[in-house]
């Protein structure tokens, strides 16, 4: 068997197997990333919530009281 033959085909195997680690690495750090922006877009929503004034609701006259159900 050529040497170089042999020595190709190890260095393609472990450039093979040093993908898919490295692969499988990106995936946590990228999983990690996206629960950190939903952490902080769950963050920023109850602040916002927070932060605005709720609207009173209408309990007398005749503007707002009534639901028309007619359909």
């Amino acid at each position: 068997m050529d040497v170089a033959l042999a020595n190709s085909i190890v260095n393609t195997a472990t450039n093979l197997a040093s993908a898919k680690t490295s692969d499988a690495l990106n995936m946590v750090v990228l999983k990690k990333a996206l629960d950190m922006q939903a952490v902080s877009a769950a963050t920023m929503i109850d602040a916002m919530q927070q932060s605005m004034p709720q609207p009173a609701l209408a309990t007398s006259g005749t503007l707002g009281t009534n639901v028309n159900t007619f359909a």
